[in-house]
């Protein structure tokens, strides 16, 4: 991870100080801000390859940074790992919704820290090696974060479009609930199974369009929970 620039967004400077010494001993870069304005200058000026996000900041949240870059194209794809004190379930599937790749709360160990970081900064390098998934006229793009369908681009959340990569790299089997919180949203997050059911309704409903209906790919297997299969 030699080499990697990490911007630590804290409006507690002594918070901001104790994790940036802990990620330089690492050996990452880092750059510092205490609010949601000088975060973003930052991020359009000098793009890190991740960013620590506090949920409560002077001049708004994380969140609302957080979805502010989701819908810049030039930032959609920048790693984002939240820190908060919040911890109920439903703050945590807010920050996830909106598209935060991780979650932390504080207070935290530095070594969780730092296991987090590598792992979501793994998971950011393998998207851009891989290649685009085409099920009939369903096209997923990795390196560009889009799905297709008849080569017109459709809009999709950020875990539906976690799910349906899953899926289309998954075909033909059936997963549970359960298994798929695993995969998608991760061992390390507590969410509640209904939520895939949610997850699963919007998905499906991405994948209608006035000349196609994709959303039946994406099959419910009674007693189990759900698969995706182009057989009927």
């Amino acid at each position: 991870m030699e080499g990697k620039t990490i911007l630590i967004v804290d409006d507690e400077a002594a918070i901001r100080e104790m994790i940036r010494m802990s990620l330089e001993m690492a050996g990452f870069d880092c750059s510092e801000a205490g609010d949601i304005q000088q975060a973003h200058v930052q991020i359009i000026d000098n793009p890190p390859d991740l960013v620590l996000l506090d949920w409560m900041l002077p001049g708004g949240s994380g969140v609302e940074l957080l979805r502010r870059l989701r819908k810049d194209e030039m930032t959609s794809r920048l790693p984002v790992i939240m820190l908060t004190a919040k911890t109920e379930e439903d703050n945590k599937i807010q920050g996830l919704d909106v598209g935060a790749d991780d979650y932390i709360t504080k207070p935290f160990a530095p070594r969780e820290m730092l296991s987090r970081i590598k792992a979501v900064l793994r998971r950011a390098g393998a998207i851009e090696e891989e290649d685009a998934i085409e099920v009939s006229g369903l096209k997923l793009d990795p390196s560009s974060h889009r799905v297709f369908i008849d080569q017109a681009p459709i809009s999709i959340g950020p875990t539906e479009f976690k799910l349906l990569k899953f899926f289309m790299t998954h075909q033909e089997r059936a997963y549970s609930r359960g298994q798929l919180l695993d995969q998608v949203w991760g061992g390390n997050v507590y969410v509640e199974e209904r939520t895939v059911d949610v997850h699963i309704r919007r998905l499906r409903k991405a994948l209608m369009t006035d000349k196609a209906d994709y959303g039946d790919l994406v099959q419910t297997v009674r007693g189990t929970g759900y698969r995706f299969s182009t057989a009927s």
